[in-house]
């Protein structure tokens, strides 16, 4: 990237608890995770903050003010447009400018996604972009990559063959799996189920080497462990996201009113403690912070907006994960490979119908 550390600019503005909560998890991220982040917004806010948390050494924390700030109720492209200086426009231009190497929001997700569009660009080859969440499996130690999870609400079958790409190399690079398996969300295992966009997406899985397409994965399928990429449209995905979101948190409400009842609950609860703490860091969504907003032309996080510091703290660290792994440069790679490859093919045809 051209820079010895990683520099990650954090929308401190945005976000159901910023900036409290938002400056608090970046400053644990800058001194856990070895990287310098920026913190844009209101800077009288944020270096009070800054002051109260008893930070001494700011040589990994810069504050960069930005006046404006874009609220949930605003339309996404009407604000990005109306307010040039809200702080998710100035942490863009940080990336645009390569003053970062990526930026973090818990604000409102339309309007990140909008201005990552306008400010950084699509990638050559990408014409939709894809929100990447990573989700725990029941597998231990294993995640799987769910995109588009809200990007696209209506979709082509070739934007999810591209999600796919995208979504291969993330689990090859960053989740660690040498031979990602890659599943299409649908209604049933067999190749002729699905809606028209379900077949047509299936036909060109299948006949893209580059995707390890192992076929169809029905709704259980999702968080089982068989596969590590899973690709579906963003109406569907959303869907299965916020639906997996509330079982994690229903399991952990059980589970705090279930098992302290009675003097077997509360000693059985004593000895179980270190495994509690386990079961929560697999399932609790603060533990995952976010989504990699896939086919721009930047890394972007888009965070939970009730984000509280854990959360700011995971979604910083999905973020110093891309960079370290390239994955931007590796998906770029990718599709510069496909275009030339589709260029050769179309000469090819070319020159033998003459």
């Amino acid at each position: 990237m051209g820079l010895t550390r990683a520099r990650i600019a954090v929308d401190a503005m945005g976000g159901d608890y910023a900036p409290e909560e938002i400056v608090a998890g970046a400053i644990m991220a800058a001194a856990e995770l070895d990287l310098d982040v920026l913190l844009v917004g209101d800077k009288q806010q944020i270096d009070s903050l800054v002051k109260k948390h008893g930070v001494k050494d700011l040589a990994q924390i810069e504050v960069i003010h930005a006046e404006d700030v874009i609220t949930m109720k605003e339309e996404p492209l009407t604000g990005i447009r109306r307010k040039p200086k809200a702080s998710i426009n100035v942490a863009m231009d940080l990336v645009k400018r390569k003053k970062a190497d990526a930026v973090v929001s818990a604000g409102h997700s339309g309007a990140a996604m909008a201005s990552a569009l306008l400010r950084l660009g699509r990638l050559k080859g990408i014409e939709r972009p894809a929100i990447g969440a990573v989700l725990p499996t029941i597998v231990p130690d294993k995640s799987v990559i769910v995109l588009d999870v809200g990007a696209n609400v209506d979709s082509k079958a070739k934007y999810l063959e591209k999600f796919a790409l995208m979504g291969t190399i993330y689990s090859r690079y960053v989740l660690g799996h040498q031979e990602p398996k890659v599943g299409l969300l649908n209604i049933g295992e067999e190749s002729s189920k699905g809606n028209e966009l379900a077949l047509q997406t299936h036909q060109l899985l299948t006949d893209n080497p580059q995707i390890p397409f192992l076929g169809n994965a029905e709704g259980r399928d999702v968080l089982s462990g068989g596969f590590d990429v899973i690709v579906c449209d963003g109406f569907v995905g959303n869907i299965v996201l916020k639906f997996a979101e509330a079982i994690g948190e229903v399991m952990l409400q059980i589970m705090k009113e279930e098992l302290p009842k009675g003097w077997r609950g509360k000693l059985g609860t004593a000895l179980l403690k270190p495994n509690l703490g386990d079961i929560k860091r697999r399932i609790d969504r603060a533990e995952h912070g976010g989504a990699l907003l896939f086919g721009v032309a930047g890394i972007c996080i888009i965070s939970h907006g009730s984000s509280r510091r854990g959360s700011m703290f995971n979604a910083i660290r999905l973020a110093k994960e891309a960079i370290d792994n390239e994955v931007l440069e590796k998906i770029k790679a990718n599709n510069n490979q496909q275009i030339e490859e589709a260029k050769n093919h179309t000469e090819t045809a070319s020159a033998s119908s003459k």
